[in-house]
């Protein structure tokens, strides 16, 4: 029997609920915070310190955990947008490895709070590396297939640089805030993009 073409490809789905599964905890943590708390003066991972938020970081540390999770099949999700061209295809599954280790950065992000110290920050450091490695890698592969909607690659490499600039320039919770929320605006675009293109047995997969 023909399968239904309104079935959903595993990196659209995975995408949005990338995207509902950190925002709602993220904000229901931040709703549940017992002092003021803004992207000008805080980090995301504040949300998360128990000492800070008893409660509310529960919340936090589930939405990073389940999140990661979720990046997992996102990333297994690229084959769609393989082709046999070994100059695409191979930064594209490069970018793969990166991102399903930055999912997994993203899990101990929620296992270790940022009130357990260095374990945290080696977490945290590790998952923004490799965002900023990934983003490139999947940009320049998915560039250089026809089916992809060029404006959506622009937009993720200057998120990429924007951020390095921002960090460098000035630093601060607001850069951290806008990696974040721009890298999953991203998220959003290609999970669309995804759901719109081709089939993967076009002619431009299989030259």
């Amino acid at each position: 029997m023909k399968k239904s073409s309104l079935r959903w490809p595993l990196l659209s789905i995975s995408g949005v609920s990338v995207i509902v599964l950190y925002c709602a905890f993220t904000f229901i943590s931040w709703a549940l915070y017992p002092d003021s708390y803004g992207p000008t003066t805080h980090y995301l991972s504040r949300l998360g310190n128990f000492n800070y938020s008893p409660f509310g970081a529960y919340f936090y540390n589930l939405g990073c955990i389940l999140t990661g999770i979720a990046v997992i099949p996102f990333y297994i999700g690229f084959y769609r947008w393989y082709t046999n061209r070994w100059y695409q295809k191979l930064p594209l599954i490069m970018g793969q490895v990166v991102g399903l280790c930055s999912a997994v950065a993203l899990i101990m992000i929620g296992v270790y709070s940022e009130d357990q110290g260095s374990p945290h920050m080696a977490a945290s450091s590790a998952f923004f590396l490799l965002n900023f490695i990934v983003l490139i890698l999947v940009n320049v592969a998915l560039l250089l297939h026809s089916d992809f909607w060029k404006p959506i690659a622009i937009y993720g490499l200057a998120i990429d640089f924007l951020t390095l600039g921002f960090e460098m320039v000035m630093g601060g919770p607001l850069v951290e805030w806008f990696t974040v929320f721009g890298s999953l605006l991203f998220v959003g675009l290609l999970s669309i993009n995804t759901l719109a293109r081709k089939t993967p047995s076009s002619q431009e997969d299989m030259r």
